[in-house]
């Protein structure tokens, strides 16, 4: 056979061109059985539609944006380290768009550059997206928000902060979740227990630490100003922030950490400080990702369902069609506390 075209996937399917057409384009009245029959006859001949011809025969582009935050995504991949974050958004978005024909493309923003609303202006006109999926810190960003409505272009916003009930919204509870981590040390007997924040720029900092503050005083336990640090979501500032707290007279038995890269930092430093871990200092991270399941001991974590808010915010936006999302609730998804080696009671 030569080049398939949509006669023969409707050969193959027993349906008509215009069910094809539907299947493909995601259109209405057409039942699940049929569209999983047209589903499968592309699979096996391998049809792929021709994007053009799908962008002139309608106003629909077949095509997503996610931004992301330059700097920290390139910071990690210049030093190898990769970004998970943007791994498990891919994980979840990709596979989601690609059952509807869609592609994904994944832009970089710097949210300081001056150039911000012209880099965001020349990605829309180029590529006139069908949406754009926002990742923090510019899920929060007011101005990028504006700018995007003025535009017509639909939005999806990941963890995007409160205050703001415009676009799709997936979000977790950061606060629970940073509560749920702290019970867990009281339930443990912890009572000095620390927190290391992430950047200022992102409002689930601001939302864990409040979590942490809650469960803290819920419990009636002190919260002293020496045992919160703030800083970066990177192991370079864990490093930083962790000593700040394992130096102190009289240091935590337990640190949270807001990310896995700064829990692990403290794994480091607490073994260069003598410590061992859980005995001496228990540790629980956010994130989750895979090398504090491999680390010595592994890190109880904060399980965040990226890639379960990456696939929820593509459905939106490919289901969406132009219903308008403001001041909806929020599609909030859950998260998990992994409990593993590095969370005991203390020895103290």
């Amino acid at each position: 056979m030569g080049s398939v075209t949509i006669k023969h996937v409707a050969e193959e399917a027993g349906v008509s061109l215009q069910t094809v057409s539907r299947v493909i384009n995601n259109g209405p009245n057409v039942t699940d059985a049929l569209r999983d029959r047209v589903r499968a006859a592309i699979d096996k001949l391998g049809y792929v539609p021709n994007m053009a011809a799908r962008r002139m025969a309608g106003s629909k582009s077949y095509l997503l944006v996610a931004f992301n935050d330059r700097e920290p995504t390139l910071e990690k991949w210049r030093a190898g380290r990769g970004s998970d974050w943007v791994a498990q958004m891919l994980l979840g978005a990709m596979p989601r768009c690609e059952r509807d024909g869609y592609h994904l493309l994944i832009e970089l923003l710097d949210g300081h550059s001056d150039r911000l609303h012209q880099r965001i202006d020349a990605v829309v006109s180029s590529l006139r997206p069908d949406g754009v999926i926002l990742t923090p810190p510019h899920s929060q960003d007011t101005s990028i928000i504006d700018q995007l409505e003025r535009r017509g272009v639909a939005i999806a916003r990941m963890s995007p902060g409160s205050g703001d009930e415009r676009g799709f919204r997936v979000v977790m509870d950061e606060q629970e979740a940073a509560a749920v981590a702290t019970r867990h040390l009281i339930a443990l007997g912890h009572r000095r227990i620390g927190f290391l924040t992430g950047s200022a720029d992102y409002a689930v900092s601001a939302e864990r630490l409040a979590g942490y503050r809650a469960a803290m005083e819920a419990a009636s336990l002190p919260i002293r100003a020496e045992w919160i640090r703030e800083g970066e979501f990177s192991f370079e500032s864990g490093l930083e922030t962790a000593e700040a707290l394992l130096t102190l007279a009289e240091r935590p038995s337990a640190i949270i950490a807001s990310s896995d890269e700064q829990a692990l930092a403290a794994l480091h430093r607490a073994r260069g400080a003598g410590l061992a871990v859980p005995r001496d200092l228990s540790i629980i991270s956010f994130d989750d990702t895979p090398p504090v399941s491999f680390s010595l001991p592994p890190l109880t974590a904060i399980r965040q369902p990226t890639a379960a808010m990456a696939e929820r915010a593509s459905t939106l936006l490919i289901e969406g069609r132009g219903i308008d999302p403001n001041g909806s609730p929020a599609h909030v998804l859950p998260f998990e506390l992994v409990i593993r080696g590095s969370t005991a009671p203390p020895h103290d």
